[in-house]
């Protein structure tokens, strides 16, 4: 067998003029971290200005919405989109089913608003990390003071 040469095209020609492809690998092509990152700043954006301005549906209105993060999967074909949420339970409960109601309507005006070769589908996720963490900062202070109440009756039962 001959030597395998590479060529501008990405075949390869071996000594004895048979040309064999080389194998690519995969076929489709990632984004890099720094465009994943990009998009989905861009698509944040957007989906903020429409949760303002686009969607009509009442149910959205009801309780007071914010898009806190996206995360795009690295092909852009996916992005979920998490959504702060401020009232009652029930109102958060309506407002993620006018959200998913205007899944259609917020990817075709991402489409329209964005330059990609594909739209990603859309997905909202109700985000309550603010929740959690105004619950941890309940609890810790709650500790600090009964840390501080029990100093206080120590220290008035030595003085005793």
């Amino acid at each position: 067998m001959g030597q395998i040469l590479p060529n501008s095209k990405g075949l390869a020609k071996n000594s004895s003029d048979k040309i064999s492809c080389i194998a690519r690998q995969g076929t489709r092509t990632m984004a890099t971290d720094r465009r994943v990152a990009r998009v989905a700043e861009m698509i944040k954006r957007e989906v903020s200005q429409m949760l303002m301005s686009g969607i009509k549906d009442d149910r959205v209105g009801t309780g007071m919405v914010s898009v806190t993060d996206v995360d795009l999967s690295g092909d852009l074909q996916h992005a979920k989109v998490f959504v702060s949420i401020y009232g009652s339970d029930e109102a958060k409960a309506e407002t993620m089913a006018g959200l998913k109601a205007a899944t259609g309507y917020v990817r075709s005006e991402l489409g329209q608003r964005i330059r990609l070769r594909r739209t990603p589908e859309v997905v909202f996720v109700e985000d309550r990390s603010l929740e959690r963490g105004d619950r941890v900062l309940n609890l810790i202070n709650q500790l600090s003071q009964t840390r501080k109440d029990s100093d206080d009756t120590e220290e008035d039962e030595s003085e005793a």
